[in-house]
């Protein structure tokens, strides 16, 4: 059982992981070296303030990766809890440093949430951050049962979906599904920046996907790929010779086929919503006015035509009072949404 948990750190993670435990009845105590963070997430009703010397059950370190070990010996040494976990994006930097400060490795179970926003900070945290998304767990052979069984504890408690796998596993892994995806997104948003005026007015919605991840905070990466250079410099000398091999072939009056080939392939190889292989969807698009209510009566004329929305975006016409809402729904049942929506006023595109 977990009754009460330190949470080191309130930034986006942390705090989230403390309005997510507040909801279990869990007392939650909230540490900070930056006061006016500390402040924003106690109004956030995150918790209340640690003091030094106060025990419990579970520290949560949500710290930068390069301090984890340091954190994690100072607090082993006023004996701050029974368990310590970590939510830093890498693993095997963390765990080499706490080895290297002598920590006690039995009660420390390392570990890293796989959710984020573009915005950071304890503002933009949300008790539902972590609902159905891959919590990676990496116990060392030194972590004991007792301390693991209480960290699964934290996970499920916050609804992640545990997956336990090696250090070194997690941060090859992490290098090829976030943190070259990061990368990318920057270096093709990065072209945008000089870009005239006209070029940008021409800007839809592909454009506006692939560097929405973007917009992170550069100085959060920053250390965060610092944690992880080897993995990324390896992903990345491998994407680097796709790209160069595409431009060669196109210089040369070649197709990039195959490349488009293999990134279908890979693409559909992304786990769907419900976890296994995505299943294939109908979109359905529907003309909506840009004002107060529409999406509502939008999603209830789906839902009287008892038909489930699995996702849907948003494209808007600019300088328009219009945009486009793309409907996925099941394949066997676009034909009667389309149908559904028609009758109710909607235009939906034949």
């Amino acid at each position: 059982m977990i009754r009460s948990v330190l949470v080191l750190g309130t930034g986006l993670i942390g705090t989230s992981i403390a309005l997510a435990l507040r909801e279990h009845g869990v007392r939650v105590l909230l540490s900070d070296v930056d006061e006016e963070s500390m402040w924003l997430a106690r109004n956030l009703g995150a918790g209340e303030p640690w003091r030094s010397g106060e025990r419990v059950d579970l520290a949560v370190l949500g710290v930068p990766p390069q301090v984890v070990g340091e954190v994690l010996a100072g607090l082993q040494k006023e004996d701050a809890a029974r368990v310590y976990t970590d939510v830093a994006s890498v693993k095997a930097m963390p765990v080499a440093q706490a080895r290297a400060h002598g920590c006690d490795m039995t009660s420390f179970v390392p570990g890293h949430p796989m959710a984020g926003r573009e915005r950071s900070g304890p503002a933009a945290a949300r008790r539902d951050l972590f609902l159905g998304r891959p919590w990676a767990i990496c116990p060392t052979s030194q972590t004991a049962p007792e301390a693991l069984d209480l960290v699964r504890h934290l996970a499920a408690l916050c609804g992640g979906k545990i997956m336990e796998l090696g250090a070194d596993e997690h941060d090859a892994a992490v290098a090829l599904v976030s943190h070259v995806p990061h990368i990318t997104a920057a270096a093709v948003a990065a072209r945008l920046a000089e870009a005239p005026e006209g070029a940008l007015g021409l800007a839809g919605q592909g454009v506006r996907d692939v560097t929405r991840i973007a917009g992170g905070d550069p100085g959060l990466w920053t250390g965060i790929l610092a944690g992880n250079t080897r993995p990324v410099a390896d992903v990345l000398d491998a994407l680097c010779a796709d790209l160069a091999e595409a431009a060669r072939a196109l210089r040369a009056g070649e197709t990039v086929t195959d490349l488009l080939r293999r990134g279908v392939r890979g693409r559909s190889r992304i786990p769907g919503k419900h976890g296994g292989p995505a299943k294939p969807y109908t979109v359905v698009q529907v003309v909506i006015e840009d004002i107060p209510g529409e999406l509502a009566r939008l999603f209830q004329a789906a839902g009287e035509a008892r038909v489930n929305i699995e996702d849907v975006v948003l494209e808007h016409s600019p300088g328009l009072p219009v945009g486009v809402a793309e409907l996925s729904v099941r394949p066997e049942e676009a034909a009667v949404l389309a149908e559904a929506l028609r009758a109710h006023g909607w235009h939906v595109p034949k």
